[in-house]
């Protein structure tokens, strides 16, 4: 989270990656656990969606698809100024 915080949207491979669209993850392993937090950046802050244990070499589409709808929930509660940053 640290590394995220000093390079923002620069944080390269094999700690961050795009997913699909604005959806990207960080990437942390301890061992041979593989965890994942999805996020997005809304303007120089980061958004974190959720988290969890990635038990194959894919994110499956379910985890990708609970992002995107925290991303839309997010910036339309942000637009009608429910959410203040």
């Amino acid at each position: 989270m640290e590394k995220l915080g000093e390079e923002g949207p620069n944080l390269p491979r094999p700690f961050a990656d795009v997913v699909r669209g604005k959806i990207r993850e960080l990437r942390i392993s301890f061992g041979s656990n593989h965890y994942r937090f999805l996020y997005f950046f809304f303007g120089k802050k980061v958004i974190i969606t959720h988290g969890f244990s990635k038990k194959s070499d894919r994110i499956p589409v379910g985890e990708i698809e609970r992002a995107e709808q925290s991303m839309r929930d997010f910036l339309q509660r942000h637009e009608r100024g429910e959410i203040e940053l």
